[in-house]
């Protein structure tokens, strides 16, 4: 690997107007999802019943739905089991977090707001809906996952208690039993019976304040993915994670896009834990800047599009966002917008040791690699993937490029595996593309068909993180999808106004 170098692209002139329109259309998906092939490995017994995301009622017309887990409770700070009891409130630092989900989610008109019963999480959901009008809708089923006599321990008493049961919760939740029940199974069923609450309401946006497990389970039960996925698709307190519903023609169900996960108060990056386990692996997906088009540039070929101004700003606002990262290596596409964002990265991290006078500057290995290239088709913005996708079906030339788009991702996705080293060290991995092949990437993560790809959204300049506590041989744990906080100003809203946004 060689150590990061200059672009060669440098003197590219600046786009004329260099802030253009954040209000970028995201990727609605548009066909029935093929069932994800199991992610279970191993004995461990019958998997459960796969939960289809057909089970959702179908829609008149295009619905958003923003989950948010409550602030941290008494018994998160214990580290105690809660489950679904009533005991734990929020500490001061979860009141200050789900006041900064209020602030961040203030100029959103939501509708309505449903929220469990809980305490603390209908103290999360007063704070965020704070002077609004409408009244909060109380779920039952949004109550936190059934753990019955687990409920009130301290994890080591668990462990201690209940010995191989508790390790079954630990390593093999899927199929968990505790007092002649399957939690997880349970937390699935009352998922599926939310979601027709909650899109039964009128409303067009909706907020949901609930818990850990059951916006996990909100999250891929809408998406059709089975319980094999719990602990998959982190919640942090107060992240937000916001869904789209669209109507499907003949009144069939939705279609769905997932268009960021958890979204949280504090650094996406900052924890070294997945779902509670501590992990040294971790690979940052990192979207390159905003492009000149084209016409701007007056070449054919979009690979040689540089950044534009605001593509700058979002690359040095991703570098900082790293800055206390001790990255290991960055990988990025050959083409210009994405080493031009990596080079950014790469020469902040280098100097970030380099703050006081007898420094050693960091040696951070940057190379490009072939398989995170992109066809020149995806560059431009007048088609989303969810269209060629739809229109791919009759054999065109663009649905023909997502299939080769599709296959090259498993070559990069075992490539960037093989860089995280099966070993003890840590080791941090960035890796810099356009948002449609780290689209790819993230579906290949949680080993998912092609068809996939237009149920998650990724903004330029946002970044999704996925840590391996077992391991790169072991499954990836998503902490987040299309974080743009740290873009500030800059960043794409949480939620969009509905009235000029038809596809949000």
């Amino acid at each position: 690997m060689a150590k990061c170098q200059k672009s060669s692209r440098e003197t590219q002139p600046k786009p004329h107007n260099p802030f253009p329109s954040l209000t970028t259309k995201k990727i609605p998906s548009r066909f029935t999802h093929a069932p994800p092939r199991s992610l279970t490995s191993g004995g461990g017994g019958r998997p459960p019943p796969l939960v289809r995301g057909g089970g959702l009622p179908p829609l008149r017309e295009a619905k958003r739905v923003v989950l948010v887990r409550h602030g941290q409770s008494t018994w998160n700070a214990e580290g105690r089991i809660q489950g679904s009891s009533d005991i734990s409130v929020l500490t001061p630092k979860g009141e200050s977090q789900a006041e900064t989900s209020r602030l961040m989610l203030l100029s959103d008109s939501f509708d309505a707001c449903f929220t469990s019963p809980l305490a603390r999480s209908r103290r999360t959901a007063e704070i965020i809906w704070a002077d609004r009008d409408d009244d909060l809708i109380p779920d039952s089923d949004l109550r936190e996952i059934d753990l019955y006599s687990f409920q009130g321990l301290l994890k080591n008493e668990g462990k201690e208690r209940y010995g191989v049961i508790y390790r079954q919760w630990q390593k093999n939740a899927a199929n968990f039993s505790i007092d002649g029940h399957y939690p997880v199974r349970e937390l699935w069923d009352r998922a599926q019976n939310c979601w027709e609450r909650i899109l039964a309401h009128e409303g067009k946006s909706v907020l949901v304040v609930a818990h850990n497990a059951v916006n996990q389970a909100l999250v891929a039960s809408s998406l059709g993915l089975g319980t094999e996925y719990f602990r998959i698709l982190l919640q942090s307190n107060c992240g937000a994670s916001v869904l789209d519903f669209t109507p499907q023609a003949g009144g069939g169900p939705p279609a769905v896009c997932l268009n960021r996960l958890n979204q949280t108060p504090n650094s996406p990056v900052a924890s070294g834990s997945s779902a509670g386990r501590k992990t040294s692996k971790r690979i940052i997906l990192a979207c390159q800047g905003a492009t000149q088009n084209s016409a701007e540039i007056g070449v054919s070929g979009m690979g040689y599009a540089p950044l534009n101004m605001l593509g700058i700003i979002q690359s040095q606002k991703t570098a900082e966002l790293l800055l206390d990262q001790k990255v290991n290596g960055i990988l990025c596409s050959p083409q210009v917008a994405a080493f031009d964002t990596a080079t950014t990265i790469c020469e902040v991290q280098e100097a970030a040791d380099c703050l006081g006078a007898d420094c050693v500057p960091r040696y951070v290995e940057m190379k490009k690699l072939l398989e995170l290239e992109i066809d020149d088709a995806f560059q431009t913005k007048q088609k989303s993937f969810g269209e060629i996708a739809q229109s791919g079906w009759l054999g065109s030339m663009e649905y023909k490029t997502l299939e080769e788009l599709w296959n090259q991702s498993k070559a990069a996705w075992q490539a960037l595996l093989n860089e995280l080293q099966d070993d003890t060290s840590e080791r941090i991995l960035v890796v810099v593309g356009h948002p449609g092949i780290n689209l790819a990437l993230i579906c290949r993560c949680l080993d998912l068909t092609m068809d996939y790809m237009s149920s998650f959204h990724l903004d330029d300049g946002s970044i999704s993180v996925i840590d391996f506590p077992d391991g790169p041989k072991g499954r990836g744990v998503v902490r987040c999808t299309n974080y743009t906080a740290h873009l500030g100003r800059w960043s794409i809203p949480i939620t969009r106004t509905m009235e000029t946004d038809e596809e949000f």
